[in-house]
Order: structure tokens, then C-alpha cells, then sequence
């Protein structure tokens, strides 16, 4: 699974707000990067590699439900970078994975978003025998 991270600065931006870590997106950037991104998942679709993948909502709209009653809304400070999304590969293993994800940083983004953009690549489990792996 293939993680893609940002923030709510990063929602924002992209939304065409001025934020705390730089400026609005034009249209023109937005829309490249939606062309960016579903040409790197076609090409996932047809070399036979691609499985799934979702973006999700801001943080802003994100709620935590955690011991007893606890619900809070989001954003939540403490948090910079969140999951805003995800990508599952079938393919030969972790370093191909690795090449996927990295295809990620030629996105036509903004610098200011280019410099803190990351992903995470994390093999998924099929049962708990895989947890002392």
C-alpha cells in the first residue's frame, strides 16, 4: 500500500486559500495534478499492478472517536502530515512499490509542496502470523 500524505495547509491550497505554508494553487496547478495523478494510475491499470486506491477529505472533516465517549473533530494540531489518500499495488514486491511511489514526486506541484511531500510504502498484512515479521 502506497500512503500519499499532506496537510490541511496543503487542502487549502489546492482549495485556492492562502496558508500558513504558502500560496494558493491556481486552477492550472490543480488541474495538472489531477492530470499527473490519473495518468501515474493508468499506467498502474494497464501493466496489471493497480488494486485500489481512494483520496480522502481535509483533515478538517475528519472526526476521532477514541476511549469511552470520546469524539473530537478535526484538524488536529498536533498532526502535520495526514493520510489524504492511498494506493494499492499488486507487483513484485517492495522496491518495485518503491519505484511506483517515487513517480509521485514528479507531480507538477507548487515547491513549497514539493519540498515536504512524501509517501509511505507498507506492505499489507494477510494474518496476525505476519506481525513478527
Amino acid at each position: 500500500m502506497i500512503l500519499h500524505y499532506a496537510s490541511q495547509a496543503d487542502y487549502d491550497g489546492m482549495s485556492g486559500k492562502d496558508n500558513a505554508v504558502g500560496r494558493a494553487w491556481t486552477p492550472e496547478e490543480v488541474a495538472g495534478l489531477g492530470e499527473y495523478m490519473g495518468k501515474w494510475t493508468n499506467e498502474l491499470v494497464e501493466s496489471g499492478e493497480f488494486v485500489d486506491a481512494a483520496a480522502l477529505a481535509g483533515p478538517v472533516h475528519t472526526r476521532r472517536v477514541g476511549p469511552g465517549d470520546l469524539v473530537t473533530d478535526g484538524p488536529f494540531a498536533e498532526t502535520a502530515e495526514v493520510v489524504v489518500g492511498y494506493t494499492i499495488v499488486d507487483c513484485a514486491g517492495l522496491d518495485r512499490a518503491t519505484e511506483i511511489a517515487a513517480k509521485l514526486g514528479d507531480g507538477p506541484v507548487p515547491d513549497y509542496v514539493r519540498t515536504r511531500a512524501f509517501a509511505d510504502v507498507r506492505p499489507l498484512m494477510s494474518g496476525l502470523d505476519e506481525l513478527s515479521a
